[in-house]
């Protein structure tokens, strides 16, 4: 996979500790969202950060932050004490005002048709979204389009076979996404938050390679495992076999 200097302040800090951090965290999703959106922002914020003084040799301060589905605005607070403006995109107005954050950032659209002006803004980030999306590669373009030349686009997804891939559902999704979601509603007496081919799609690494390899409107600067140590990076270089290791795949591009 490509890879740059973009990567290298990142790489430092991707510890197996941090590793560990942020899969326990991961177990607070349903019970505590606040926790774990709360700690997913603040290393989120630092991701982005890195990647961009990487890329631009500068701090977030003064840039303009598009989140491409930035549901209840947990991220605000990270990014704005990081002196950047940040400003979230999200379809689902009971989404937007889930947390009882203020949502004045926040802008009502689709993330496959942003209601956003053509190169306006610094990053465009989407955190765990692609994977609730029906056309993502639809909305990857859209990313592409409104920031600006020179800026990053940052697209972080969840994949079908790995371990979290069915989110609530899972291990048990990789027997079948439908399996997967009866047998939840028959333990929980509930229907799952990511209902299977209504909000949560199959997606794997190979297509976000595949898109982001072949675009003609950016070029790919960098392909890593969101949640691995530096050492086990190599895993998205592995056909097949990153399917199942890598988790989330990120892909840094910038816009030609």
């Amino acid at each position: 996979m490509p890879s740059s200097s973009v990567t290298a302040a990142l790489a430092r800090r991707a510890t197996l500790r941090r590793s560990l951090r942020l899969v326990s965290d991961f177990r607070f999703e349903q019970s505590d969202p606040a926790r774990f959106y709360g700690a997913l922002a603040d290393d989120t914020a630092r991701l982005i950060d890195e990647l961009w003084t990487g890329a631009a040799d500068r701090s977030l301060a003064g840039c303009t932050v598009l989140d491409v589905g930035g549901g209840p605005g947990y991220f605000a607070d990270a990014f704005a004490a990081a002196g950047a403006t940040y400003v979230s995109v999200e379809p689902d107005a009971s989404e937007m005002h889930a947390a009882g954050l203020d949502a004045r950032g926040s802008v009502r659209g689709s993330g496959t048709a942003l209601p956003i002006r053509s190169d306006s803004v610094d990053i465009c980030l989407s955190s765990n979204v692609a994977e609730h999306v029906r056309e993502p590669w639809m909305m990857a373009d859209e990313m592409l389009r409104v920031t600006a030349p020179g800026g990053l686009v940052v697209l972080s997804y969840t994949m079908w076979w790995g371990p979290f891939g069915g989110h609530e559902t899972g291990p048990w999704h990789i027997f079948g996404g439908e399996r997967a979601a009866r047998r939840y509603r028959r333990i929980h007496g509930k229907e799952p938050k990511n209902r299977f081919g209504t909000s949560l799609f199959p997606i794997r690494a190979s297509d976000g390679l595949r898109w982001a390899t072949t675009t003609t409107e950016g070029t790919l600067l960098a392909a890593f495992p969101r949640y691995h140590p530096r050492w086990a990076w190599w895993c998205v270089r592995v056909p097949w076999f990153r399917e199942i290791a890598v988790s989330n795949l990120v892909l840094v591009l910038r816009p030609r």
